[in-house]
């Protein structure tokens, strides 16, 4: 009898897999994969890797922090990206500022910080930070309950610094302003009109026509001092990132130079104890040692008395293996002559008349 099939709809999500798919992995490794798709996907979860670290203060878990505002009356050079501290102690930073929407003469600032209580009687105050002109800014958490986030920090809480670039500014703007030449001339009408005056007021009138005399004439060189103040000023704002990162460099030189004390000490307490180490070696060898230096010392003695005959005898030894060298050098046998072995009627015609011994050969004897 023969199973009833039943009949899938065309739209069921099931599928039997083949007969000849039921030995496959359902997953294919990555060596088998489009090496194009697998290094793309790679480079787009770098990318949101990336992204999700450079923007980690805004998650809700890694990041997070409470934002605030407050009113100022002026910004005083703060910036977005300064720091927020409480006590000295960095607790967030600045992240907006902008005018107010509604009324153009007050500052809204906005600010962002961790794990810090602020009161609602918290006070707000732009710091200066550095010499160059870098501001902060300092709370101080007071009152019994906390802030709301959502309220602004009143004018009536929170204070600007007075910033002395700013005033030079002003002096200089002043001066400039003010016409030298006519206030002389005014201080010398009031010396005229007061000459027939008591003496007390002549000395009164005169000395105020001296002091408009000294400021007309050092009026160009106070304008060239404020004006080189002012460029001192600006190139130090400028140069305020060189600054910090000099800063930061010698911070780590000297933290790099921390952690090596301990190796630097413990190099010259270990060279100090090998000195000691050898000056004990040379003082317990001592007893062996001498007798060595003082035989060698005699030998050296010896050596010295007798240099002439051994140099005569190295000048006598080079010719003697030279000739030993020339008789066997040409293989496993002696090459030699004898002299006179033959006499001299039985020698060829042309042979040179002499008593010397010569070989008949000119390339050596006879073997």
């Amino acid at each position: 009898m023969k199973r009833p099939r039943i009949a899938l709809p065309a739209r069921f999500p099931f599928r039997p897999r083949a007969r000849a798919d039921r030995g496959r992995p359902l997953f294919r490794p990555l060596r088998e994969r489009n090496p194009v798709a697998v290094g793309a996907v790679g480079l787009l979860v770098l990318a949101l890797a990336g992204l999700v670290a450079y923007n980690a203060d805004a998650l809700p878990v890694i990041g997070g922090g409470t934002t605030y505002s407050a009113n100022f009356t002026e910004a005083a050079g703060l910036r977005p990206g300064n720091e927020v501290r409480v006590a000295g102690v960095k607790v967030g930073k600045v992240t907006g500022v902008s005018l107010d929407g509604t009324d153009s003469y007050t500052v809204k600032v906005t600010f962002k910080v961790r794990h810090t209580w602020i009161g609602d009687a918290s006070t707000a105050a732009i710091g200066i930070k550095t010499l160059l002109g870098e501001k902060y800014l300092a709370l101080d958490p007071l009152g019994s309950r906390k802030q709301d986030p959502g309220t602004r920090i009143p004018k009536s809480r929170t204070t600007s610094p007075y910033d002395v670039t700013q005033a030079f500014d002003g002096l200089g703007q002043t001066l400039g302003s003010i016409d030298t030449e006519q206030l002389a001339a005014s201080f010398q009408t009031i010396t005229d009109t007061f000459k027939d005056t008591p003496s007390s007021v002549r000395s009164a009138a005169t000395g105020l026509a001296s002091l408009s005399q000294t400021i007309s004439s050092r009026d160009a060189q106070l304008a060239q001092l404020l004006t080189g103040s002012k460029q001192l000023t600006q190139t130090l704002s400028d140069q305020n990132s060189r600054f910090q990162t000099l800063i930061s460099d010698g911070d780590l030189l000297l933290g790099e130079i921390q952690k090596r004390r301990d190796a630097i000490h413990t190099l010259l307490t270990g060279t100090q104890d090998l000195g000691i180490q050898l000056n004990g070696l040379v003082a317990d060898n001592t007893r062996q040692l001498a007798p060595t230096l003082d035989a060698l010392d005699r030998v050296t003695g010896v050596l010295v008395a007798n240099q002439s005959s051994l140099d005569q005898a190295l000048a006598l030894a080079g010719p003697y293996y030279r000739l030993v060298g020339n008789t066997l050098g040409n293989g496993r046998w002696f090459d030699s002559y004898l002299c006179g072995l033959v006499p001299k009627s039985y020698l060829p015609p042309g042979t040179p008349p002499g008593g010397d011994c010569r070989s008949p050969k000119a390339s050596g004897g006879a073997s």
